[in-house]
């Protein structure tokens, strides 16, 4: 059947949309037809101020210059290249890049097109390096209830979202899960890390008694977990976690797909809170949202596991089409340069403790139970209707929009991530929409 490429933008039908309750949405639909900066420009001519940068992606805001530039002039010189026994110099000036980025003692860099993607490689790492030490007995891997690390059948198996799991039967075997670290009755409207709950960690000692230290590959878990609905690390709490790994052999695996590229007012969240992981997992502000891509960190250690053997030989079968792909590596370099640039990491940080006091003016708001925040991350959680979960956040979320303010929502927790190139009075103007749309809720 021919395409008509005439036919009308309001068919609907064919588009399956992710994450999305695709009937509602499709009898009333919300588009978006350009973007700039801050905001959003929707189908009817409004500018939405972006409270979420995209999907936690667009770290330096929408459109940027140096990015389109270099993406368009990449497209015209270099459109792919295979990253399968050839190379191109965009892919390694990239990983040079990360490298120099990364907290010191993360080296070597291997590219995937996505979050969950780079989730799948640092799993598939961690087995094949206990394998090539010697240690195959090591396949288990823990993640953590209410941890989000994709959506590819290893990502949630060690994630702990419960309508991520539940339709997709059993999942990969050998997975087991820490506790979550949300103890709303003892950290509730906590500023930045909570002060109870570091104990959660030693959960991990309990799991290596019952399985065996020797069975376990990796642990896996967010530093801040985001998509859940922005759960904090409580104080001591990760340095617990690197330390029980430490002493048992097993990797720890940094997802830092949302907390990565500034979002806490640091390269990474292994840098804010001091805890250097094995291995850590990136993506979305990898190349600010603009062409898919994600990469994986490790320390020398797990890399130089692998380089081993006659040289002629593949030390680690696994890949894709896509990996270190230039158009995303130009569109990577151009985007770790506008952060440099501009100093959005240190506008970040500098602006951390003014959206805190915006955030926690909302305390007292008809219906909210929790306030929580770090960096530029902020959540609202709201008591939930009565046997209608989720509806009061959404409604929220409907409401927003119509004032022209994007946010986001998990259950019924209301999160908000926008681009580090906020300014104050976008802050202000942030919570004012949203302190309007909290005190009409029924």
């Amino acid at each position: 059947m021919a395409l008509d490429r005439n036919s009308s933008p309001n068919d609907l039908s064919a588009f399956w949309m992710p994450f999305t309750a695709n009937r509602q949405f499709k009898a009333a639909p919300r588009m978006l037809v350009g973007a700039e900066g801050m905001y959003y420009r929707t189908a009817d001519g409004r500018q939405v101020l972006d409270g979420t940068a995209g999907l936690w992606c667009c770290n330096a805001g929408h459109c940027r210059p140096k990015i389109t530039e270099a993406v368009q002039k990449q497209v015209a010189e270099l459109d792919y290249a295979p990253a399968f026994q050839m190379g191109h110099p965009k892919a390694f000036e990239l990983a040079s890049a990360l490298r120099d980025m990364a907290p010191e003692g993360m080296e070597h860099v291997f590219f995937t097109n996505s979050g969950s993607e780079s989730v799948e490689t640092a799993l598939k790492i961690a087995i094949a390096y206990h394998r090539a030490r010697g240690e195959g007995a090591r396949t288990r891997l823990i993640g953590r209830e209410r941890g989000y690390h994709g959506v590819n059948f290893g990502g949630i198996s060690v994630g702990g979202i419960g309508p991520n799991r539940k339709m997709f039967g059993s999942l990969l075997t050998g997975v087991d899960h820490l506790p979550h670290t949300h103890l709303p009755d003892q950290n509730a409207f906590t500023r930045g890390q909570p002060e109870h709950g570091a104990n959660l960690a030693d959960d991990l000692e309990r799991l290596v008694a019952l399985h065996g230290a020797d069975t376990i590959a990796a642990v896996i878990v967010e530093p801040m977990s985001g998509s859940t609905g922005v759960l904090l690390p409580p104080k001591g709490y990760l340095e617990r976690l690197r330390e029980i790994t430490r002493k048992h052999g097993i990797l720890l695996i940094f997802d830092e797909v949302i907390t990565g590229f500034g979002r806490l007012g640091s390269s990474f969240a292994a840098e804010h809170f001091g805890v250097l992981p094995d291995l850590m997992t990136t993506a979305k502000g990898l190349t600010n949202g603009v062409i898919p891509m994600g990469a994986v960190l490790t320390t020398a250690g797990v890399h130089d596991a692998f380089m081993q053997g006659p040289e002629h030989m593949i030390e680690f079968f696994h890949g894709y089409t896509y990996s270190g792909n230039p158009i995303a590596s130009a569109a990577g370099l151009a985007t770790l340069e506008t952060y440099r640039e501009e100093g959005l990491f240190e506008n970040a940080a500098a602006l951390a403790p003014y959206w805190e006091e915006a955030l926690h003016s909302l305390k007292g708001l008809p219906h909210v139970i929790d306030i929580r925040n770090m960096g530029l991350i902020g959540a609202v959680e709201l008591e939930p209707i009565a046997g209608e979960p989720t509806k009061r956040a959404f409604t929220a979320f409907l409401n927003a929009l119509e004032k022209d303010l994007m946010i986001r929502t998990t259950g019924d927790i209301i999160a908000m991530s926008p681009p580090l190139m906020i300014n104050k009075a976008q802050i202000d103007e942030l919570f004012g929409k949203l302190t309007d749309v909290l005190k009409a809720l029924d």
